[in-house]
């Protein structure tokens, strides 16, 4: 029997310039009154702490009634090693009556960690999602999480899931369970003003990624029927996980460009950020697929790649060029398991072309444009890799399974040797 259910879920959503300087009321309205003064937790990262936002955010829900406490050492792209010290953090200094995640999703996903790690028993790696770790559901209730991102592009602000390198394993991996999504976004383009031309290019593929593998996952009605304690998050491509991808696609379409080239403009900002947050709508319950199981090898294994733009004390692959350097490969893999929707991503986008590269090479015109690197080997991959990189792969059963298609180890083979030069 074949499924007949999807589901849909989100956080509450506030939307728009000088939405960040209202949180201390929102706080309010998700805790209730208290004779107690309540106390909030601000996760934050130094880069972020630098600008300035997460002090007057904190200052102005001070100004409300509460007592906050800041931690700015959020990791970006968290480890297994950082998560545990900020949830050692929260853990020594509670209790708490809900916590605000400031920046990108590095600190939003170290916030949902904290939160999971606060409220419930155990410690990280039993919650890790299997085979990496043991895959553990929370029991408890978790406190109300505001999440204020300060880039455009990850999508964890609308998530149920937390992205991490395990050191060790030298693997990207994650959380992912439905009490993990944010209470409350909100979405003030005016804190992206500041990003970096290369974070909002890498960002910005995040969220052209998350739009792009959720129209094109597998339906939501191909998939096995399922009990009511079998289903998660990620459904499969549906009516109204299509609806908000659509419209993030035509978003990108009209602004991306922009907004790398001038960061200053205003109105790019604006629409960069309702096409993450649509994005995030999108993909947060349909799912993504190929091109993001790709990118945690490709983030986990980084040898010496340290990009403009970003912290220069260690290598780094960001996670949405990350996601990028194989989306045009993967997308002319899984072209004949879903011709017309891939031929109308690549018309959203301005393409129009037809077949299976109509996509993959609307894909490479705009990588080429907003400088993401030409392909794996600029980042310090060879052929030689590409075994290690399959394999990695392979361990993201969970993304795998919401593509169009069955993927093999020799698919993705396939995949990474392709997209180790773009042109």
């Amino acid at each position: 029997m074949t499924e007949t259910v999807f589901t849909y879920a989100a956080p509450g959503l506030k939307f728009g310039t000088g939405a960040s300087a209202e949180i201390g009321h929102d706080l309010h309205q998700l805790i209730g009154s208290s004779t107690v003064r309540p106390r909030v937790l601000l996760v934050t990262d130094q880069g972020v702490a630098a600008t300035g936002h997460p002090a007057r955010i904190a200052e102005q829900i001070g100004e409300r009634g509460l007592d906050v406490t800041v931690f700015d050492r959020a990791r970006v792209e968290p480890t297994d090693e950082s998560l545990e010290e900020a949830i050692a953090f929260a853990r020594d200094g509670g209790p708490w009556a809900a916590i605000v995640a400031v920046g990108g999703g590095s600190a939003i996903d170290t916030a949902k960690a904290v939160n999971l790690l606060v409220t419930n028993e155990g410690e990280l790696f039993d919650y890790l999602n299997a085979p990496v770790g043991a895959g553990r559901a929370p029991t408890a209730p978790l406190l109300p999480l505001v999440a204020v991102p300060t880039t455009t592009g990850t999508g964890s602000e609308s998530t149920t899931i937390c992205v991490l390198d395990v050191l060790a394993l030298k693997v990207k991996t994650g959380i992912s369970h439905a009490r993990l999504r944010p209470t409350l976004a909100v979405v003030d383009p005016a804190l992206t003003m500041s990003q970096p031309a290369m974070v909002t290019a890498s960002c910005g593929m995040d969220i052209l990624c998350h739009a792009l593998e959720s129209y094109t996952a597998r339906w939501f009605a191909d998939f096995d029927a399922k009990r009511p304690e079998e289903r998660v998050p990620y459904c499969g491509a549906n009516p109204i996980a299509d609806m908000w991808s659509e419209k993030s696609l035509s978003l990108l379409a009209g602004a991306f460009r922009t907004a790398v080239r001038d960061g200053s403009s205003v109105e790019a900002r604006e629409q960069m950020a309702l096409a993450a947050t649509f994005a995030g709508l999108g993909f947060g319950n349909a799912g993504v697929h190929i091109p993001h199981a790709n990118a945690y090898p490709i983030a986990g294994r980084v040898r010496d790649y340290r990009p403009e733009g970003y912290p220069q004390d260690e290598p780094i692959v960001p996670h949405g060029m990350a996601v990028s350097l194989t989306a045009p490969a993967a997308f002319a893999l899984t072209f004949d398991a879903a011709p017309d929707r891939h031929l109308r991503a690549a018309s959203l986008l301005g393409g129009s072309g037809a077949g299976p590269d109509a996509l993959p090479s609307v894909l490479r015109s705009l990588m080429r444009d907003i400088a993401i690197p030409n392909g794996l080997a600029e980042v310090g991959y060879l052929d030689s890799d590409v075994d290690d990189l399959v394999e990695g792969a392979l361990k993201q059963q969970r993304l795998l399974a919401t593509a169009p298609r069955a993927v093999t180890g020799e698919d993705l083979a396939g995949v990474f040797r392709a997209s180790m030069e773009h042109w």
